[in-house]
């Protein structure tokens, strides 16, 4: 899946992975904004994505919660929420999160790249593809909408189609290696000569994402 960053503020792309002490700096400024004001859903959200990156995620499905029980219509801690079940292999809860993230904000393009993706990990390549191709017509440029839709086509074990969408991928600036070396999603294109060429050829990454929270918890994740 694929975002598969946060959606929201937090959403950056960093030289280095932060340290566990950056993420007690932040868990500590959030936690002091909730005490101050126990109502803001935002900082909520925002203390969520920092247990989503130290990989606490029933802290993280805890306070993704709580921001929407505080604001039953925040978008982002639908997705967000969504995301942490995927890296729990929930599918059908995370499935849950972003048809209703889906219906809160149709025009954003993330949520139905990682609802597919939650399709293909879980075997149904249509409906994945479907929501895939819909996220890409919103949004062309999702180099992660652009690396599931290779995915899926690896998954069919169509190895051009799969390189010609990873390539694009590539190009626009998806560049987590690491991920596509051991992914599971691309075990069945991996002998394929198209693909032998691309990790072949593959550039070293200048920037690191954050993990990418549409992905399984086989990615290095958004």
């Amino acid at each position: 899946m694929a975002c598969w960053g946060l959606i929201g503020p937090s959403q950056r792309c960093l030289t280095i992975m932060p340290k566990s002490w950056k993420y007690d700096l932040d868990i500590a400024k959030f936690s002091g904004q909730i005490e101050q004001d126990p109502s803001n859903f935002r900082a909520y959200k925002e203390r969520g994505n920092v247990y989503f990156r130290k990989r606490e995620f029933d802290r993280a499905i805890a306070d993704y919660t709580r921001a929407i029980e505080l604001n039953p219509d925040y978008f982002l801690a639908y997705n967000n929420r969504g995301n942490v079940y995927m890296q729990k292999a929930s599918y059908r809860q995370a499935i849950a999160d972003y048809d209703r993230a889906i219906e809160l904000k149709p025009e954003n393009g993330m949520p139905y790249n990682n609802r597919g993706f939650a399709f293909l990990l879980m075997g149904d390549l249509d409906r994945a593809e479907t929501d895939i191709r819909r996220s890409l017509d919103l949004n062309p440029a999702n180099i992660y909408a652009l690396n599931s839709m290779a995915e899926v086509h690896a998954a069919k074990g169509d190895a051009a189609g799969a390189c010609r969408w990873l390539k694009q991928a590539i190009e626009k600036g998806y560049n987590n290696w690491s991920y596509i070396q051991t992914s599971q999603t691309y075990d069945a294109v991996r002998t394929a000569d198209c693909f032998i060429e691309i990790m072949r050829n593959k550039k070293p990454p200048h920037t690191y994402y954050r993990p990418p929270m549409h992905h399984s918890k086989k990615r290095p994740r958004q």
